[in-house]
């Protein structure tokens, strides 16, 4: 299984699909609520929206529940990509990794970048 370079939080933009024109959601950008890594999936902020119909019930209350409900559905993680912070344009995500020296102890620490400007993520 590959690695998920999209993270819970991320500003993503949809790359592939059906065009806004057309009802669909490309070129949309929307932050990313959840990562499903068994599935290779995310679910995106106002992003494939889909309209459920749940079975009318009763909570403790006594209030009634139910009806049409719309809610975010997950996409394929090749579908998405990163916004860049500087340029606000789709980008590619590199992982820059350096050795940080403390206390006389040397850590690897791992960031990740903006192929396009080169920004930290």
């Amino acid at each position: 299984m590959a690695k998920m370079k999209i993270k819970k939080g991320d500003l993503v933009q949809v790359i592939s699909g059906r065009a806004q024109k057309h009802g669909g959601d490309r070129g949309k950008q929307g932050k990313v609520i959840a990562v499903y890594p068994q599935t290779q999936r995310v679910l995106v902020e106002g992003i494939n929206r889909v309209t459920k119909h749940v079975k009318a019930g009763t909570t403790t209350r006594g209030s009634r529940t139910g009806g049409l409900i719309h809610a975010e559905a997950p996409l394929h993680i090749s579908n998405v990509a990163v916004v860049d912070p500087d340029t606000k344009k789709p980008t590619r995500v590199k992982t820059r990794v350096e050795t940080v020296e403390r206390d006389g102890r040397s850590r690897v620490v791992r960031t990740r970048v903006a192929v396009r400007s080169g920004k930290d993520l």
